[in-house]
């Protein structure tokens, strides 16, 4: 069956089980960046204004065990802050207290279930586990397209014991913005993929060979395709086992037309901890590349410039350190200057590098998820949203 939006829901009366990704960073108890909660509030106020009540759920981290470092406590905190009405915090996720503040709940009310991987049944979806979490609510929403490639019992289990269930506001809006640049997009088209490791982009790179007419690699994974041309990296991160793919991906790239645009200068330095980088056109044996030089930002910037669609996956450099961070802001200011053109930045670093610019609100789409983003453009099911087409 077709995805269902929120907006074809009945929501007067019930209680709305909402999967929503609040697994944002936390430094001494305090949120350090709201956004991911901020993509939900539409959502959220939606079922209550139309008269339900809604039992938000979410993962936090990767616990071993239960642990006070990740309990949801402030989340619930800026949830009752920016609502302006009282989101308590349930002390678990399941279980007979639990269940009976979900019971107590009116229209309008909002309450928050304790960390989902509190619990080792929620990545095993186990199937008694998904029943708990249903029980008592007649609805679910799933809103948190971050999580939407993993099949556990909350994104993908749930489903079973709850016939009336649909789509977020956010996962239409990630899903709009995906099938827009894989189903048909306006060309030309360009794709941009940085990050650390070839072997995370293999599935993106084949998928996207037949649709777009060019691919710009910087970040880490730029290296093991210089070395796969025999161009001299220095100790830069290379994957040796991914060499001959690389090359393999190049030369695929050459039958069918699409220009391959790799870095000819470089930021570089002798560790990662150096203060300042020195700009080289070579890398000597010594050094390592860490972002992308001015001319090749001018490269880039250039393959581009006439583009209709360009989706970004990957920073081009170290950004998390201001002196290695220039190519990744200099490529997306000039990306988000591009009149006429889809712009989809593909969540996870890349959105972090950029979202809090001046300008990141002028891309098309900023994604909420980094692997759901890299799964769809891998072209595979996500299991989150394949629960909610049944």
């Amino acid at each position: 069956m077709p995805l269902r939006s929120i907006t074809s829901l009945d929501l007067k009366g019930r209680k709305v089980l909402v999967r929503c990704d609040f697994n944002v960073p936390l430094s001494g108890g305090k949120i350090g960046d709201p956004a991911r909660i901020d993509a939900s509030l539409q959502t959220i106020r939606y079922i209550l204004a139309e008269g339900g009540a809604a039992v938000l759920c979410s993962h936090l981290g990767r616990p071993k065990e239960r642990t006070p470092d990740l309990s949801l406590k402030p989340v619930a905190e800026y949830l009752t802050e920016v609502l302006a009405r009282r989101v308590k915090l349930a002390p678990d996720c399941v279980g007979d207290v639990t269940g009976r503040m979900v019971e107590n709940l009116g229209p309008g009310d909002a309450l928050l279930l304790e960390n989902l991987r509190f619990h080792r049944e929620e990545e095993a979806n186990d199937r008694d586990f998904a029943h708990e979490l249903a029980r008592g609510k007649q609805a679910y929403v799933n809103d948190a397209f971050g999580a939407a490639h993993r099949a556990h019992a909350s994104t993908a289990g749930v489903v079973r014991y709850l016939p009336e269930h649909a789509a977020g506001f956010l996962m239409m809006r990630e899903l709009d913005a995906l099938r827009g640049v894989t189903e048909n997009p306006a060309r030309p088209y360009v794709a941009i993929l940085g990050g650390a490791k070839v072997s995370d982009k293999i599935g993106v790179i084949r998928n996207l060979l037949p649709k777009v007419d060019a691919i710009l690699i910087g970040g880490a994974m730029a290296y093991t395709f210089l070395k796969a041309r025999r161009i001299e990296v220095g100790q830069s991160r290379v994957e040796n086992d991914k060499l001959e793919l690389a090359g393999e991906l190049m030369s695929e790239a050459d039958r069918k037309g699409v220009r391959i645009v790799l870095p000819t200068d470089h930021v570089v330095a002798n560790s990662v901890d150096d203060e300042q980088g020195e700009i080289v056109s070579q890398i000597s044996p010594a050094k390592l590349g860490l972002d992308i030089g001015p001319r090749t930002i001018d490269e880039f910037i250039a393959a581009f410039a006439a583009a209709k669609t360009v989706v970004w996956n990957g920073p081009l450099g170290l950004f998390e350190k201001p002196q290695f961070a220039n190519g990744t802001l200099k490529v997306g200011e000039a990306l988000s200057r591009l009149d006429g053109a889809t712009t989809l930045i593909g969540g996870g670093d890349t959105a972090a590098a950029l979202a809090n610019q001046p300008w990141a609100s002028r891309f098309t789409h900023i994604s909420t998820g980094g692997g759901a983003t890299l799964e769809y453009l891998e072209g595979r099911e996500l299991p989150g949203v394949k629960a909610l087409e049944q």
